[in-house]
């Protein structure tokens, strides 16, 4: 099979497309032909060499979801026929022509969806809704703040939350990003380079915060969040050490939480797959739209990190094959 492998730890440079054995499946998975391959900042973070692979994962292909065509079923599994169209979450490895997924964390391809479009749905959409839903507990009428609004993980969060029929405000760095999320449902979208958002939602009441940025972000997220509020992590960009007034959320009764996916056991994911099938993939083509920026071929992967790492995307980028 055809790989792009990470060579050594550096820029999108030691990307290179290379030829491997090609994957197998055990009992309990299925070899998917891939059609694309989502790509994602935990990406780059593998190939600077900050973010390993879990053990039992093949650790220089990066890739943590893919679209195509069941080509061989494992043993033990009796969901998935070979010739069915999915897509699936993926440990690693995603990178590539062929890849093996657990047959639990596979879901069909959506009618009216794309390979590409699909390839694009499970990292999002898994984080989204295990952080913003499940640990969140966002519920209809409340208001959800999403840091960078953009993304795969930003544009998905308001086109979910503003499906369960929540009010939604978001941060983004230009007028044209800020439009972008105002055009997918955001009420509120702030210029964090013009504006301070912490002024500008202040006794706004802002139940739940998704949050990638971190550092000088968590005060004035705690400063924001209205009584019984949830801040939920997903990153910490801009830094992961903060300092936090114990007796503000005493007072506040806040919730801080986060959360990491990929080196996480089947079992969750699993059932994280059955609840996103069951009230997610409704909405696919109708509430909810996959934001594809742009398709890229799998052999031009460096230009893809160089553009994640340049951050002036409206949505998410695929590798296509």
């Amino acid at each position: 099979m055809k790989a792009i492998v990470i060579t050594e730890a550096g820029g999108p440079e030691v990307l290179k497309l290379m030829n491997r054995p090609d994957a197998v499946c055990t009992d309990e998975e299925v070899l998917i032909e891939v059609k694309a391959a989502g790509v994602n900042r935990p990406d780059v973070f593998q190939r600077k060499g900050n973010y390993p692979a879990p053990k039992g994962v093949v650790p220089d292909i990066p890739g943590l979801e893919v679209a195509g065509q069941i080509v061989a079923v494992g043993a033990a599994v009796s969901r998935w026929q070979i010739g069915d169209e999915v897509c699936a979450l993926v440990a690693g490895g995603g990178y590539a022509t062929l890849v093996s997924a657990h047959a639990d964390l596979c879901l069909p391809v959506p009618n009216g969806i794309t390979y590409a479009e699909a390839a694009i749905l499970p990292e999002t959409i898994y984080t989204v809704w295990d952080n913003v839903f499940r640990r969140g507990a966002l519920k209809h009428g409340e208001h959800l703040l999403v840091h960078g609004g953009t993304g795969g993980i930003g544009s998905t969060a308001i086109q979910l939350a503003k499906a369960c029929g929540a009010r939604v405000s978001t941060t983004a760095g230009s007028a044209e990003k800020c439009l972008f999320c105002k055009e997918l449902g955001a009420d509120i979208a702030i210029n964090y380079k013009e504006e301070d958002f912490a002024e500008r939602l202040k006794g706004e009441g802002v139940n739940v915060i998704l949050d990638s940025i971190g550092g000088s972000y968590f005060e004035k997220n705690i400063d924001i969040l209205t009584a019984d509020g949830r801040l939920v992590y997903i990153n910490a960009m801009q830094g992961k050490q903060v300092s936090l007034d114990i007796v503000s959320m005493m007072q506040k009764r806040l919730q801080i939480t986060g959360s990491t996916l990929r080196s996480r056991e089947v079992a969750f994911k699993a059932q994280l797959t059955r609840e996103i099938q069951e009230f997610i993939w409704p909405l696919i083509g109708d509430t909810f739209k996959p934001q594809l920026y742009k398709k890229i071929p799998l052999a031009d992967a460096a230009e893809s990190h160089r553009l994640m790492e340049n951050g002036d995307l409206l949505g998410k980028l695929v590798l296509t094959i």
